[in-house]
């Protein structure tokens, strides 16, 4: 299995737990009275919080039936090693108390009132951070309570993470990696992605990034990598190697020419450091560094003459591993 349908239904289920949530929070946003935000957000604070906490404890709660559905119930586990969901409740991701940052999309729509923007625009912008900061907050709940249920449990030893089609580049390149049962989750904002215990009996199959992107449209590559990024890949470039370089994105000179190209993996360790071979140390850089730039996916395209030039190209930058 790979991974198991029990985990994609488990992050899915969340997913839609944390946009029900956050539609909820929208309707209060609406009520704000425009002329007297500040005020009228404060009152509507109480009801908001409860409904963001709420959303919290749903998606705590769900972890332990999760996991005794998955891996079966742990019969000699003693109750008081068991997650307790409202521990995770009131505060954030970060360990913020939930009911000030719930203040910031408030204070970010008066700040740009009074800079001249328009209370229509300075109230949108105020909804997106107040939507981006509910949905986070629900997810890193569960997440977080995933992750409290796996550790109580001996027989869980790691993780892998669970990525969807529609996740960002970053998070695609660490599908299926495997971390320790107490290694912290690596995520962003608004992420939904999830994980699955591994024990000696559940050993879920990781999906690769490539796999990942095989279930991908070409409008999702599109968006998720952008042209040239999707297209490289297309061309059998490595998913990692597409995502990693825009990292260092720069420009460089080269014939007298402006390129666009990265600072990512020029150096010895790196695969199109290696394939140049071309070394020099400048001062401030720890390592030395290939002289000759690194072409980005965009300028290969830009140069290439055929498809055949293209693929040569990606090859002779790293990206064809």
């Amino acid at each position: 299995m790979s991974p198991s349908a029990d985990a994609v239904a488990h992050m899915e289920a969340r997913r839609r737990l944390a946009a029900a949530t956050s539609r909820a929070v929208r309707a209060m946003w609406l009520r704000v009275d425009r002329d007297n935000i500040h005020t009228s957000w404060l009152g509507l604070l109480v009801n908001v919080l409860a409904l963001v906490s709420g959303g919290q404890l749903a998606a705590a709660s769900t972890s332990e039936a999760w996991l005794d559905g998955l891996l079966g119930p742990d019969q000699d586990r003693p109750d008081t090693d068991r997650l307790i969901p409202s521990s995770l409740v009131g505060v954030t991701g970060n360990g913020l108390a939930l009911a000030d940052v719930l203040m910031s999309p408030m204070w970010s729509a008066l700040r740009l009132i009074t800079r001249g923007v328009p209370v229509v625009h300075a109230m949108a912008r105020g909804q997106a951070l107040l939507d981006l900061l509910v949905r986070t907050a629900v997810a890193d709940a569960g997440r977080a309570a995933d992750s409290v249920a796996m550790v109580s449990r001996p027989a869980v030893t790691s993780y892998i993470r669970v990525v969807e089609s529609g996740a960002c580049n970053r998070c695609i390149v660490l599908a299926g990696r495997e971390y320790g049962v107490s290694s912290a989750f690596a995520r962003h904002p608004r992420c939904h992605c999830s994980m699955e215990p591994v024990t000696r009996d559940h050993r879920p199959e990781p999906t690769s990034p490539e796999d990942v992107v095989k279930t991908m449209s070409d409008a999702q590559l599109r968006k998720t990598f952008g042209e040239a990024g999707a297209k490289a890949i297309k061309d059998g470039a490595d998913v990692a190697q597409v995502v990693n370089a825009r990292r260092g994105m720069t420009s460089a000179t080269v014939f007298g020419r402006t390129v666009q190209a990265t600072t990512e993996g020029i150096t010895r360790r790196g695969i199109a450091g290696q394939r140049r071979k071309n070394f020099e140390k400048l001062p401030g850089n720890r390592y030395r560094t290939a002289r000759t730039p690194r072409l980005m996916p965009e300028e290969i395209y830009r140069q290439a003459d055929d498809r055949e030039h293209a693929v040569r190209l990606l090859r002779r930058n790293g990206y064809i591993v």
